[in-house]
């Protein structure tokens, strides 16, 4: 893990902004490359000097919203053709396919951006919102904010943290479980909220 560590940030520390841009581009995607092993040593750079700490996160969260769209265009022009023909083979009926979308279409927006907060949903949650065909500005917008928020607690953890491997990962782990929490708060208002709606408009 140290080596790993140091090699990210003499890697974008070479690298530069472009790869931090590139490496979240990657992780946004469907390569395993870390969030926690790429933003946190970008926060230490910032600290030394060797960074802009605003470009990092702006470069950091835009990456993780161009790998977002590589998911998100493969599953439209190519996992949907695929599911509607051969979907039924596998037990994916038109009618389940047809819920999806309706499904992404009434909570696309909240679905993206908690989906882009959790671990491994982050890597996935761009494919269902491909296949549905989610409107292009919710897409950006909620995802852009969700990982811009996951983007600035790692560089940030690695500012004040240093490239101390260890407390990086400890302190990762415990903005995972934060996060968490504060996702399930919000789904459980989310879920309020969309209950009083229906509750309240005429039948």
């Amino acid at each position: 893990m140290h080596a790993a560590v140091q090699w990210l940030v003499e890697t974008i520390g070479a690298m530069g902004y472009p790869g931090i841009f590139l490496l979240m581009a990657l992780e946004s995607s469907v390569f395993p490359i870390p969030s926690e092993l790429v933003m946190p040593p970008a926060g230490y750079l910032a600290q030394q000097g060797q960074m802009n700490m605003t470009v990092a996160i702006v470069c950091g969260t835009v990456g993780s919203l161009v790998g977002a769209y590589a998911n998100y265009f493969a599953a439209h022009y190519l996992g949907r053709p695929l599911i509607l023909k051969y979907g039924k083979y596998v037990f994916i009926t038109e009618e389940k396919f047809a819920k999806v979308e309706r499904f992404f279409r009434d909570h696309g927006e909240i679905s993206t951006f908690i989906g882009r907060l959790l671990p491994v949903v982050r890597h996935l949650i761009s494919l269902p919102a491909g296949l549905a065909g989610m409107n292009h500005v919710k897409f950006s917008l909620y995802t852009l904010l969700g990982a811009g928020i996951w983007v600035t607690v790692l560089t940030f953890i690695g500012y004040f943290i240093g490239s101390n491997q260890e407390l990086i990962m400890r302190y990762s782990h415990q903005a995972v479980i934060g996060v968490l929490v504060a996702s399930a708060v919000i789904i459980a208002v989310y879920v309020r909220l969309q209950r009083c709606k229906r509750a309240q408009s005429p039948e």
